[in-house]
């Protein structure tokens, strides 16, 4: 139960994190809130243990080091530029292992896709990999645009886009892709 409410806890902080570094800056230095992002990478990769984090084997190392590093960063130069490069970072992560997943097989959407059906058919293989594809060319756009707002916009428009635009797009995206397999399935 208690593993159970940490990882909603470190979702949640996950979720909210550029809204918490908006609102963190105007009370600390950038290098406090270094030392709780970093606290936070190192407390998010003993729990992230679940099915996901199974099927995309190596996620949470990447994200481990990147998030070190870029805490790293923001600590020893008391800048919010490594704050603001962790979504960039973590999105690029994500990138690395679907891209990845591409070149050694199965795709990263045909292993979620086995969670719930262990016994996926033959002829929806090349379907997953499509997906994968989908994703990892969203990925591409949401660093550059994120990468964008780090380096020509204001902080406030970092955590408009990183805070709920990203998170606006990639739910459309996956309920799109939900809506269309719904549809395909049903009419197949």
């Amino acid at each position: 139960m208690m593993q159970i409410l940490l990882k909603t806890i470190i979702a949640m902080v996950v979720i909210l994190y550029p809204i918490a570094i908006y609102f963190g800056l105007q009370h600390f230095e950038p290098k406090f809130i270094a030392m709780l992002l970093a606290a936070l990478v190192v407390i998010r990769s003993f729990v992230a243990r679940g099915k996901l984090f199974q099927a995309i084997k190596g996620l949470w190392i990447i994200v481990l080091i990147a998030g070190l590093a870029i805490a790293s960063l923001s600590y020893f130069l008391n800048s919010t530029f490594g704050l603001q490069l962790y979504p960039a970072i973590i999105t690029t992560s994500f990138l690395i292992v679907f891209g990845y997943s591409l070149y050694s097989p199965p795709s990263i959407i045909e292993r979620i896709a086995r969670f719930q059906d262990p016994d996926l058919p033959e002829e929806a293989i090349p379907y997953t990999v499509k997906v994968t594809k989908v994703w990892c060319l969203f990925f591409i756009f949401n660093i550059l645009a994120s990468l964008y707002t780090v380096f020509f916009t204001t902080i406030e428009i970092w955590t408009l886009y990183n805070g709920l635009i990203s998170y606006v797009l990639m739910g459309t995206l996956f309920l799109a892709e939900l809506i269309y397999r719904k549809i395909v399935h049903q009419a197949g």
